[in-house]
């Protein structure tokens, strides 16, 4: 399986996690140049993944409207106001 393929089946907890993994070893730099850069490189294409699925995710959410008498009375996108 490719690095792309497998970084789009991740879901955006195993992301997250994996990106704070390879933030915390950037930041030590305790790494090699060539290894940096090899992490870095899949750092950004899971930050982008864990970007798409908050996107996505935000599509998703909508927000309940309520009748005067507090009874739902159908859902509108979550940024309509």
């Amino acid at each position: 399986m490719s690095q792309a393929n497998e970084i789009s089946a991740m879901s955006f907890e195993a992301a997250v996690a994996e990106l704070e993994g390879i933030v915390e070893q950037l930041e030590r730099g305790d790494v090699a140049l060539d290894k940096s850069i090899e992490i870095y490189e899949r750092g950004e294409a899971l930050k982008a993944h864990c970007e798409k699925l908050l996107s996505a995710a935000e599509k998703r959410i909508e927000k309940i409207r309520l009748d005067r008498q507090g009874q739902a009375a159908g859902t509108e996108p979550l940024d309509a106001e």
